[in-house]
Formats: C-alpha cells, sequence, structure tokens
C-alpha cells in the first residue's frame, strides 16, 4: 500500500471475548500451509474467544488448495464463494461453485479447493470441532444461496433468512443469510448463547454489540460471542445482508 496519506486510524473494533468488527482495510495476510496463490486473512480464531475460526481467502490466478482443508475427526468444514469459480472437491466428488455456492464438509471429510477464473475468486472459510451426538452423522451438503427461497424473519416481510444447510439434529452448526430492506431490523435485540461469526455481503447498516451501535457495511466481519447483546438496522439504499455460522442443536456444556 505505500506511505499513508493521511493519519493513522480504524474502524476495527476488538472486544475479546465479547465481540469484534474487523474491516477489510485494516486485515493482514497470513501464510497458510497447503494454501498456493492465495491471500489469506484469518479473522475469528479461539485467541478472540470464538470456538471456531473464520477465513476470507483470494485465490488467485492457479490458487488451490493442495492438502485439502480439515479432514480431521473431529473437525468440520464450510466455504462460501462470494465472487468467482472454484472447483471444490470432497470424498471423491467434485462441485463447481460458483458466487452463493458453498459446501459443508463433516468431519473426517477433506476439502480441496482450486480456482478456476483467469482472475481472482474469494471465498469466506470455516472450521469447527465437531461436538457429536450418539452414532449421528453428518453429511457433506452442497448448493447455492441464489437457489434457496428467502423466508419471511419472525412474521416480518422486510427481513428475510435463508438454512443453507439441513434443519437435522445430526448438525451442531449451521449457516444462514439473513437480509434487510433498507430501514428493516431485528424485531428485538437478541441475547443467547449461541455465537456467530458474520461476513457481510451487501449494504450497510447500523450494529448494536453489547448495547454499542456500531456503523458496519458491505465486506466488514462481525464476531459476536455467546450472551453479547444484538441487532441490527439496515440503511442507506440498498438490502443489507450477511452470511453467518449458528451453532445448534446441542446441549450446554458444564
Amino acid at each position: 500500500m505505500g506511505y499513508p496519506t493521511d493519519l493513522l486510524s480504524s474502524r476495527s473494533i476488538i472486544k475479546h471475548g465479547k465481540y469484534a468488527l474487523l474491516a477489510p482495510e485494516g486485515l493482514v495476510n497470513n501464510v497458510v500451509p497447503g494454501f498456493d496463490n492465495c491471500s489469506m486473512s484469518i479473522l475469528a480464531t479461539p485467541k478472540l474467544g470464538a470456538s471456531f475460526v473464520d477465513y476470507v481467502v483470494t485465490m488467485h490466478k492457479g490458487g488451490k488448495n493442495t492438502d485439502g482443508f480439515g479432514g480431521q475427526e473431529h473437525i468440520e468444514t464450510f466455504v462460501y464463494v462470494l465472487e468467482g469459480e472454484v472447483k471444490a472437491s470432497a470424498d471423491d466428488k467434485v462441485y463447481t461453485l460458483t458466487s452463493g455456492g458453498y459446501l459443508y464438509c463433516p468431519p473426517g471429510t477433506k476439502m480441496y479447493l482450486e480456482n478456476l477464473k483467469d482472475g481472482d475468486s474469494r471465498l469466506f472459510l470455516y472450521k469447527q470441532k465437531y461436538k457429536p451426538l450418539k452414532d449421528l452423522k453428518p453429511w457433506v451438503v452442497t448448493g447455492n444461496s441464489n437457489d434457496i427461497p428467502e423466508e419471511d424473519y419472525d412474521g416480518m416481510t422486510d427481513m428475510r433468512i435463508q438454512d443453507l444447510l439441513p434443519k437435522e439434529i445430526a448438525f451442531d452448526m449451521n449457516f444462514h443469510i439473513l437480509t434487510f430492506d433498507p430501514g428493516a431490523c431485528h424485531p428485538f435485540i437478541e441475547t443467547h448463547v449461541q455465537e456467530h461469526g458474520a461476513y457481510l455481503l451487501s449494504g450497510e447498516g447500523l450494529y448494536n454489540l453489547d448495547n454499542e451501535w456500531i456503523p458496519v457495511k458491505k465486506g466488514d466481519y462481525i464476531f459476536m460471542g455467546p450472551y453479547v447483546q444484538q441487532a441490527c438496522y439496515a440503511v442507506g439504499r440498498e438490502k443489507l445482508a450477511y452470511v453467518y455460522s449458528k451453532d445448534c442443536n446441542r446441549d450446554a456444556d458444564l
């Protein structure tokens, strides 16, 4: 980026264990072994207070993951294509994922990724320790958010949700997309045990995090820890949308 042209400043906010807003202009590239010709930024991790790890990945021309991602017996993974086109494979099956496409891999299944564009493809990537339940086993899931109907959220037509993974108890987490029309908002300020990692796909808004109203916009990343108050107003001229993870279908640990 070269020499700064103004005073150093940042919109990012870090409250370890509670919440974080990571603005894209402050992210740095991290070397992650196995990812070739890729620019990667590690977002939320246990060092921040999350129980998962999120990444934003730019796969340049020829970029690929040669060693596979995940595959350990206790690690589940998920990828969502923000822009571009990638080849994703798991369990000897190959999928072509375009913008809005995604792939979930259960524990023990490696995910391989390769950029199919002459230019860049951008991904939102996730991994988490799976919480077993009896002898139930989740399975590989793929799809595209553009093919999933939006459902009204809590009876409100100007706020809508999409579920990317099955509502099955074998899954201990899900990925959703929330979309707000301009001026729409959550029905109330939520306070719950679940945590989220959210990447803003479009629009602008004001997000309540721990009862602080914070401006957010496309390209921002938000970590929301357990029991942190949270809600959003959409502002501006276009819809606000974000893709996010949510733990579910399990009792609380002692």
